[in-house]
């Protein structure tokens, strides 16, 4: 099972909710998850995560799908972000 992990800048829950179920429509062979947790910055240290899992993953086309949604979206990098008084 493979797992990706992406950062969009989704920040309305009715917008996760259908471009969930379009992403489920594509790709309806993955389990497609959006998380909101980490939305209190500005995109893309504030993100809402989407976590996909399946046996093989386009990750270029489930990008492409959102950026025709006029979303942000791109694989996370392993790097962290502060917030201005935390540094």
């Amino acid at each position: 099972m493979m797992v990706e992990v992406f950062i969009t800048n989704i920040t309305e829950e009715l917008h996760i909710n259908s471009m969930e179920k379009l992403l489920q429509e594509e790709f309806s062979n993955l389990l497609i998850n959006f998380d909101m947790d980490e939305t209190g910055l500005p995109y893309p240290c504030g993100h809402t995560v989407l976590r996909v899992e399946g046996q093989s993953i386009d990750a270029k086309k489930i990008i492409s799908v959102l950026q025709k949604e006029a979303i942000l979206c791109e694989i996370m990098k392993d790097e962290v972000c502060y917030k201005p008084d935390r540094l």
